[in-house]
């Protein structure tokens, strides 16, 4: 990829030019096309920024200074090299039951609401959302906006400021994004473009299309079809892909299998992911999947623990609702016989909650005000309260004195019961030096928790984590566990970028962006 000479703006005022990035439908792939442009843009030097008006998802992160946001855009930022800021996620939702969700503002939770509540009046998140814009069009050359689900859901057209009422604002020329390998990419596109109103219509520059598998010279007259019907290009048919790994945005990334087959051996480190109903943060796991000798399973039906060397209790958007679940599924005596013939159980955030003795919730926050009864794994008690805690933290893991760095983001006060065994001495919060603890270990060592996110994405602490399961593990089987996380994942989104590359009409979005002189 060469640099471009020079580009000139669409706008004037010095404020940047902006490209809006839509989808026939969720999951289709929109936040990694928006990762595969910001890093493209940025190898050819141009100062790229990611934006989502309005997301969804409990998979979120916690910048520097503080504030809440979508794992999407941390991804997105990280791929166009350029530091996080909640003004690229402005309004965050976080699910907490099937039509409850927190209201994130500018990184700060600000209500929850049922979905009748939030979407009576968005005017208000709207004109914050269109702040934040401003702010990164002023301070960048370009603005990649992603939209979020179906672009085309009519019902909901006068509330939903994250799609076409962004883009419009933002004279945005919009690609519409669509997944041949869920079928029927030609209704969702054709139908997508004749159900959304002609003001709409008039936006759309073009298509591309992801998660093509098989000979690309057989789709010829598809794309023929597409581009005679719709009198739009097709920018990029995009070969479906395995060999890159990129934080998902929410939900489990689609290939990973739920209540797999049991097929463990003795040569691997055996991991399970207890997958509850609301789980959040997932990604927390995702280093550890990386590692040859590790085998990792989400379940969600109970089965028998016996053969997992670790098995994790997840962070959780609804704690009290969650621990319910384990009780009523049977889960509950699994794990705790599992606990009892020594068995390694770690909890993270609502997980390592659920470890505790009770879980006390005065204000109702999930629910019902009262109490829930935990797993008493842990001698530790926790309180929901209505400030959420968000922290970028940086301390010592107490039994090795390993160096850690995570993330931070949860409702409650974990105290103990009588004493415990602290898991991490803290030593920084958002840039402030501080002496403080966090989580809790059983006296034998199996079970632990901690309200820290990330922890396995630093390599020395995954090393020595695994080297203590397993006293067989050896990094050097793993050249990936060599790299740092940074480089790691930088790796990551240069394979991304190059596979997009390769497939999309690079020339002709310039064009439709409005820079000139690109020297491809």
């Amino acid at each position: 990829m060469n640099h471009m000479k020079n580009h000139t703006n669409s706008n004037h005022h010095n404020m940047a030019g902006c490209l809006s990035i839509l989808g026939t439908g969720s999951d289709v792939g929109k936040s990694i096309v928006v990762t595969a442009l910001c890093r493209i843009f940025n190898n050819m030097g141009l100062n790229v920024v990611p934006y989502k008006a309005q997301n969804m998802s409990n998979n979120s992160y916690v910048t520097m200074l503080g504030g809440e946001m979508g794992r999407a855009q941390v991804v997105q930022a990280q791929a166009a090299r350029v530091p996080l800021h909640t003004d690229m996620n402005p309004v965050l939702l976080k699910p907490n039951s099937d039509t409850g969700a927190q209201v994130v503002l500018h990184g700060k939770p600000i209500v929850t609401q049922q979905a009748h509540e939030y979407f009576s009046d968005t005017s208000e998140l709207f004109n914050e959302a269109k702040k934040s814009l401003n702010r990164l069009r002023s301070q960048h050359e370009l603005v990649i906006m992603e939209g979020a689900g179906s672009c085309a859901e009519i019902n909901l057209m006068d509330r939903d400021f994250v799609n076409f009422k962004i883009a419009h604002e933002a004279d945005a020329p919009v690609i519409l994004v669509a997944d041949i390998d869920r079928g029927g990419v030609f209704a969702q596109i054709i139908g997508t473009l004749n159900i959304i109103p002609k003001k709409d219509r008039q936006r759309i520059k073009g298509i591309i299309i992801n998660r093509f598998r098989g000979d690309a010279s057989l789709f010829k007259n598809g794309i023929d079809y597409i581009e005679k019907e719709t009198n739009l290009s097709v920018l990029g048919l995009i070969p479906y892909f395995r060999h890159i790994e990129i934080d998902a945005e929410d939900g489990l990334p689609l290939d990973i299998k739920i209540d797999p087959p049991e097929e463990l051996n003795g040569s691997s480190i055996n991991m399970a992911v207890i997958r509850l109903p609301h789980i959040s943060n997932f990604t927390d796991f995702s280093p550890l999947q990386r590692e040859k000798q590790v085998v990792l399973h989400y379940l969600a039906k109970p089965r028998s623990l016996k053969k997992y060397d670790v098995v994790f209790l997840p962070g959780s958007k609804n704690t009290r609702g969650d621990l319910e679940w384990l009780k009523k599924t049977g889960w509950n005596n699994i794990i705790l016989d599992y606990a009892h013939h020594n068995g390694k159980i770690i909890g993270i955030c609502g997980g390592y909650q659920m470890l505790g003795k009770r879980i006390h919730d005065p204000f109702g926050l999930e629910g019902t005000p009262g109490e829930t009864t935990g797993l008493g794994l842990l001698n530790v008690k926790t309180t929901l309260q209505k400030e959420k805690k968000l922290h970028h933290s940086i301390g010592k893991w107490l039994p090795n004195q390993t160096l850690i760095e995570g993330y931070e983001i949860h409702m409650g006060i974990t105290e103990p019961v009588s004493k415990v065994l602290p898991a991490i001495h803290l030593s920084d919060r958002n840039g402030t030096a501080i002496n403080s603890y966090d989580g809790s270990i059983s006296d034998d060592g199996n079970i632990w928790g901690t309200y820290f996110h990330g922890l396995f994405e630093k390599s020395t602490f995954r090393a020595a984590f695994l080297k203590k399961i397993c006293p067989d593990y050896h990094t050097i089987s793993n050249s990936l566990s060599q790299l740092s996380e940074l480089d790691y994942r930088d790796s990551q989104y240069d394979l991304l970028a190059e596979h997009y590359y390769k497939c999309l009409d690079i020339a002709k979005i310039m064009k439709i962006i409005g820079l000139s002189e690109y020297n491809g």
